[in-house]
């Protein structure tokens, strides 16, 4: 049998050969018009970025159907995960082979973190009210601070509409999948509004095989229930000054197996998260422009029968802005201060901690016709482990109106988080010898070409990230606890080639990444747990007969699931297919089919993937 992660590579080889050789100017508007804000935090054409950032529009989300946000960033060809059975399981995403904890989250420009796993809950992520997401690869602690070591994620839900308009969705599918959400936006007079909520519930599938040395199997389904709502409410004051505030709540209630010498119990974990900002919006001048927010998410999980329960809350407060200097300059500034708060049992100080961060950002944009440059620089004081300094260089220079070579150079960090300093077993600063655990900190490079030429695009993007002072959970004796401690030992090297292309090609829209990839421990060369190699995908689409018919292919190579590298995980490709008709103006019949081959594949050992899932729904958006 052929291996399909070698068919999509000779599939992406051809994309991309096709779209370099192509000299005719597409009519059709592109992509590259897309305003976006992550790479630089102020809006700056697609076209422009010099950064690797990939855009998922609400188009997208809507055709692909994913079951949750990691699912949509792996079908994107954004990342790869690993997850603890279903959509609903605990879920760990790696960009360019980075640590979960190493990609900064936003919505809507909050910053959602637990400080007790560290990483945000990838599972409770809400799709249905989804608008847009920017991708950002690559380092970014220069613009965002902590956590962007491996990128940012940044998702942005649903805005107001010119006219008054209803958007109300209704899935049911095997496995006992049922969906309902409902989205209601408009503008009255100086105010507009975005509202949306969903319902979404399973009744699952058995998340744990019954494998040697498994610890948690149970023969029996694991489903889940989540409910969601978002709120954007703005009052455009005057042309140059706007107030808008957000308002996102997530509750997920998930069933899972904790031990199989009780298989009686009907364990559960209960997770919510919810994200506020309040946001001003000032253009003084045709060149200064300011933006003051305050914003807090918080990050609660428990499981029951067996008791645990943490939460975390996250406070930001930030005046950002930019300034044009002249033509073809701009000055970027953010000033901030956040705070983090956990709770959580386990904690030495009373089961609480708390600690601040306060951040001076700058920022260079210059655009000199074929030549750009960007200069980024950061400075961040922790009230627990001191200042850290981060800056990235970028230059582009555009060989020919459609190609471009590109290039970074950058370091970013990750602070500790609250539980590791400060749990039983953080370091114990009262033996002799023990330091406090200092911040992960990555200095990455890499280089890389832009094709875009109409509606055909192209790119290749080579890096090398060594992040050292990585934390892990090492031998005891640095703190309270026998059985280990965390403690700043371990360095790893993430290094590899990525491609992407997108073309039309008649009447069949393609689109394709493949990625080469050695995310390795710098000590011993092994391959981090549960990444791969190899990774690509390739999705086709085109209308037939009134229909809209949609094709991909994710595929991953061999991982381990230790860092030994003895407990190989093998690689898998899922296909995925999709169809859409439109019945009346306002009203859409849509069915996806996830894993249509019914993969048996793990992201994470012991653990099962989704099988075949087949949804069938109805899209009604009616204007007012």
């Amino acid at each position: 049998m052929s291996n399909p992660l070698f068919a999509a590579r000779r599939s992406l080889f051809a994309l991309t050969s096709v779209a370099l050789a192509l000299s005719a100017h597409a009519a059709a508007p592109n992509q590259l018009e897309t305003v976006v804000t992550t790479a630089t935090r102020s809006p700056q054409r697609l076209a422009d970025v010099l950064a690797d950032l990939t855009v998922i529009t609400r188009a997208d989300i809507e055709r692909m159907a994913a079951a949750s946000l990691a699912d949509l960033l792996r079908a994107s060809g954004c990342a790869e995960f690993s997850r603890n059975g279903g959509p609903a399981g605990t879920t760990s995403l790696y960009l360019r082979g980075a640590e979960t904890r190493h990609t900064l989250l936003l919505i809507d420009g909050v910053r959602v973190d637990s400080q007790a796993t560290g990483g945000p809950a990838w599972n409770n992520i809400p799709i249905a009210q989804i608008e847009r997401v920017e991708v950002l690869k690559g380092p970014a602690s220069a613009i965002y601070g902590s956590d962007a070591v491996g990128g940012v994620v940044q998702v942005f839900t649903r805005k107001a509409t010119s006219a008054p308009q209803v958007d109300l969705g209704l899935g049911a599918g095997n496995l006992g999948i049922r969906k309902l959400d409902a989205a209601v936006t408009g503008r009255d007079g100086i105010f507009d509004y975005a509202l949306s909520a969903a319902l979404d519930r399973s009744t699952g599938f058995n998340a744990t095989l019954d494998v040697p040395g498994s610890f948690s199997y149970v023969p029996d389904t694991d489903g889940y229930r989540k409910h969601q709502a978002t709120a954007r409410l703005g009052a455009q004051l005057s042309s140059e000054h706007r107030a808008e505030l957000v308002f996102l709540k997530n509750h997920l209630n998930s069933q899972y197996d904790a031990s199989k010498f009780s298989p009686t119990n009907d364990d559960h974990t209960f997770q919510d998260t919810r994200a506020m900002r309040l946001s001003w919006s000032a253009q003084w001048s045709a060149a200064l422009q300011t933006q003051l927010s305050v914003g807090e998410s918080r990050d609660r999980y428990e499981t029951r029968p067996s008791p645990y329960q943490t939460e975390t809350r996250i406070r930001n407060t930030a005046l950002t802005g930019s300034y044009r200097l002249g033509a073809g300059q701009q000055l970027n500034f953010a000033l901030e201060r956040t705070t983090e708060h956990l709770d959580n049992s386990g904690l030495v100080a009373g089961g609480v901690d708390d600690r601040a961060q306060n951040a001076l950002g700058l920022g260079w944009l210059m655009n000199a016709g074929a030549l750009n440059l960007q200069l980024h620089a950061r400075h961040d004081d922790d009230s627990q482990f001191g200042g850290v300094n981060t800056g990235t260089l970028l230059a582009g220079y555009a060989l020919t109106p459609a190609l471009r070579v590109v290039g970074s150079v950058g370091n970013a960090f990750r602070a500790p988080t609250l539980y590791q300093r400060g749990s039983v077993y953080g370091p114990d600063l009262s033996k002799p010898g023990v330091k406090a655990l200092d911040a992960e900190r990555g200095h990455n490079a890499e280089i890389g070409l832009k094709f875009a030429l109409g509606d055909h695009e192209a790119s290749i993007t080579t890096y090398r990230n060594r992040v050292g002072n990585l934390i892990v959970f090492g031998a005891a004796g640095s703190c309270g606890s026998s059985f280990g401690c965390y403690e700043n030992v371990s360095q790893a090297l993430l290094k590899g080639t990525s491609l992407a292309g997108r073309a039309r090609l008649g009447v069949v829209n393609l689109s394709a990444t493949l990625d080469f990839q050695s995310p390795t421990d710098a000590s011993t060369g092994k391959l981090l747990a549960r990444r791969a190699k190899r990774l690509a995908t390739l999705r086709a689409d085109t209308e037939l007969a009134g229909w809209q018919i949609g094709a991909g292919v994710q595929a991953a190579g061999q991982r381990f699931d230790n860092a030994a590298n003895t407990k190989p995980l093998a690689g898998y490709a899922l296909v995925t297919l999709d169809a859409a008709y439109r019945l009346q103006k306002d009203l859409k019949l849509q069915v996806n089919i996830d894993n249509a081959t019914n993969r048996d594949y793990q992201t994470a050992g012991g653990f099962a993937s989704q099988p075949r899932t087949v949804v069938l729904s109805l899209r009604w958006s009616p204007q007012l």
